[in-house]
């Protein structure tokens, strides 16, 4: 071993310890420089560097007293106190033929002091060290002091190495540092793992409940506690990354006894106990993705993106794990294409349209209005069905800007058939997220009086259980429009999970019967006792009932014995685009006046 470099594999780790902090190179530091200044004063030396040991050189972290920020590592004392690990003092560097070459010594450099940089493994990272032009001795206690700057210095390296890349709530390492240590571990030690699991806790109904009712401190002590399980279960922290948010990374071996399945089993069990919180207990259930990957293959986001498709697979299927494959990952780029589609699509002339499922009044068979209902044709892909782009666009920010665009075209095709006779109230689906706007209200207005309509022209429909979910702000605001004499409807009646008193509260005039109790109407006994006290229950609202998904003459003959106002379904007719829907009416069903 030389003096000034370690036997070649330490070197290397020390190599890659070193330059995984990011330290080199980068710009000055008052943390370091507050640092070098106090050793300068305490030691009385007119030169003070945090001075680091690169493979050729040692470079500068912080320097005073010096205007070069590196110098060659060949005869630098800096380089023997971080291949020794231990202190270094040289009375005299003129006198030492260790240094008595050394640039240093040209430069009118005699006496040298270091203490080590270590990390906690022990490896030398560089030097805490002062110099001065003149031969001299140093104290005990001023040793004592050089080493304890030196710990000063190490602790500010741990701050700024943790800070952006161990995630403070829950003390695992970020998706940052999973990147980072995935690239730079080697293959041999990559081949004691063959497993990335994703564990997310994010994506449980009950989750975005308690979020709403507990506030955002929720979702650290979800984090906290989900770090807290998974140590505990797969019995440490190596491997366990903090991904974000809720969502955790665990890098499993692949000789693990059991398997991934073992230890999905465990957490699923581990997690079955609430999370505690303000004294409330609440349940984070966990969705799993589970990717394999072979050592030295493919890339830490490769490796990533595959568990977080399997986790998003398994969130789209219901099932509480999925293991990834290649069509979860085609099924998981069709979403996200999706939504990025849409994007262009609300600006594009022909992407987007509406259609109309017109509904009558089952006493005299006028056409009350219709049913606005959102489609997609994709230039590429086709038509998109509503039932996988909408569920898509009501989790991101996409719900404002896609519900205008309705309402505006909503707005201007009713006034085109007002024009033309045609007096038909139209009704929109509205996500309960919308009235969290704070100018929703507004928006709406402003798209009526544009086409000279009045609020009674608009009816919104929002589902029992999202109304549900989001709480009082969402009250405020439909009694707002309520009273502003917009028509309020609650839609999938029956599927929600709303008591009676609750349901006095809603500021709606109209509901609207799920069309899963009509569609078997006739052959079924106990769907006919359920929509019966359901139209009975709506009355005693002072609600008006609409049944949607009425297919045959037998179930609109029950609808209309037990009082049901309005029907809408296949059996009247199907969702037709606006020139249809004009054949259709004057084709002999009467409009409303």
């Amino acid at each position: 071993m030389s003096l000034f470099s370690p036997p070649p594999a330490e070197e290397r780790r020390r190599l890659d310890a070193l330059r995984a902090l990011n330290l080199l190179e980068t710009p000055p530091s008052e943390s370091y420089d507050r640092i070098t200044r106090l050793a300068s004063q305490m030691l009385g030396a007119p030169v003070a560097a945090v001075s680091l040991t690169d493979s050729h050189r040692q470079w500068f972290k912080s320097a005073i007293g010096t205007a070069g920020q590196e110098l060659p590592r060949h005869q630098a004392p800096c380089a023997v106190v971080s291949t020794s690990g231990q202190m270094l003092v040289v009375p005299d560097m003129l006198e030492d033929e260790r240094f008595a070459s050394s640039p240093l010594v040209r430069a009118g450099i005699r006496f040298y002091a270091g203490a080590p940089l270590l990390t906690r493994e022990g490896l030398g990272l560089g030097a805490m060290c002062v110099l001065d032009t003149v031969p001299r001795e140093i104290s005990p206690a001023e040793m004592q002091s050089l080493t304890d700057l030196a710990a000063m210095v190490m602790a500010q390296v741990e701050l700024e190495h943790a800070f952006g890349r161990i995630d403070p709530v829950s003390g695992l390492p970020n998706r940052l540092q999973f990147l980072d240590e995935f690239a730079a571990r080697p293959v041999v030690e990559a081949a004691a793992y063959g497993v990335a699991l994703m564990v997310d806790l994010s994506h449980s109904s009950q989750f975005g409940q308690a979020v709403t009712v507990l506030g955002p401190a929720y979702v650290e002590a979800v984090a906290r506690h989900g770090a807290e399980v998974l140590v505990r279960t797969l019995g440490g922290r190596n491997g366990l990354y903090h991904i974000g948010g809720c969502a955790f990374l665990a890098l499993l071996e692949a000789t693990r006894p059991g398997g991934w399945q073992q230890a999905v089993a465990a957490l699923e069990e581990a997690f079955a106990a609430p999370v505690p919180f303000a004294e409330v207990p609440v349940k984070a259930t966990p969705t799993f993705g589970i990717a394999t990957f072979q050592p030295g293959q493919g890339s830490a986001d490769d490796v990533l993106h595959a568990a977080a498709s399997a986790a998003d697979e398994a969130r789209s299927a219901g099932s509480g794990a999925s293991l990834y494959s290649a069509d979860s990952h085609a099924r998981s780029r069709r979403r996200l294409r999706l939504l990025a589609d849409l994007v262009p699509a609300l600006a594009a002339p022909d992407s987007l349209s509406l259609m109309f499922q017109p509904r009558i009044e089952i006493a005299g068979g006028a056409c009350q209005g219709a049913e606005a209902l959102l489609r997609w044709c994709h230039p590429e892909l086709g038509a998109i069905s509503p039932g996988e782009f909408i569920p898509l666009v009501e989790q991101t920010a996409l719900t404002q800007p896609v519900t205008r665009w309705v309402i505006r075209r909503a707005a201007a095709q009713l006034a085109a058939l007002r024009r033309d006779g045609l007096g038909l109230r139209l009704s929109v689906n509205v996500s309960a997220l919308n009235l969290a706007e704070p100018d929703f209200t507004r928006h709406l207005m402003e798209a009526l009086e544009e086409h000279g309509l009045e609020p009674q022209a608009l009816e919104l429909e929002f589902t029992e259980s999202a109304l549900m979910r989001n709480g009082d702000a969402a009250l405020a605001q439909l009694r707002a429009l309520r009273a502003m004499g917009v028509e309020i409807a609650i839609d999938d009646f029956g599927t929600g999970y709303s008591t009676f008193s609750y349901l006095q509260t809603l500021p709606a005039n109209i509901v609207k019967l799920d069309q899963s109790f009509i569609r078997g109407l006739s052959a079924s006994a106990r769907d006919q006792r359920l929509v019966a006290t359901m139209i009975q229950l709506a009355h005693d609202l002072g609600h008006r009932v609409v049944a949607e998904g009425v297919e045959d003459q037998a179930a609109l003959d029950f609808l209309a014995a037990h009082g049901c106002e309005e029907a809408q379904g296949y059996l009247i007719a199907r969702p037709m685009a606006e020139p249809a829907l004009r054949d259709w009416l004057r084709a002999g069903v009467r409009a409303a006046a």
